[in-house]
């Protein structure tokens, strides 16, 4: 896990912090003051640039919808395939499983 390069009891400590958060107010609170503007666009953007490969959606539209470059599409993508899950299992919980017969990510 990439994760483990960095200070191991700090990250635990600011998951533990993120999972004690109770709501979407207290959420926007919490990033409000932990991240930039940009930082909280940045990670917003990689999550819609996921959801939008999970339905299907080709490079170029996913560039016009989200102005994500194509490096941070291919990136989150390569995530998808090869990474930890992560995307796949919160995706899962928030939207379902891909149709039947469909390929996740094509």
């Amino acid at each position: 896990m990439a994760l483990e390069r960095l200070n191991e009891s700090e990250v635990r400590e600011l998951f533990r912090a993120i999972l004690a958060l109770q709501d979407e107010d207290e959420c926007y609170r919490f990033f409000e003051d932990l991240c930039t503007v940009g930082e909280v666009e940045s990670l917003a953007q990689r999550f819609a640039v996921a959801r939008m490969l999970r339905e299907g959606a080709t490079y170029h539209a996913i560039e016009e919808a989200t102005g994500a470059s194509t490096a941070t599409i291919s990136r989150v993508k390569r995530c998808l395939h090869y990474g930890a899950d992560g995307y796949r299992m919160i995706l899962e919980r928030l939207y379902g499983k891909p149709p039947h017969g469909e390929t996740e990510m094509a």
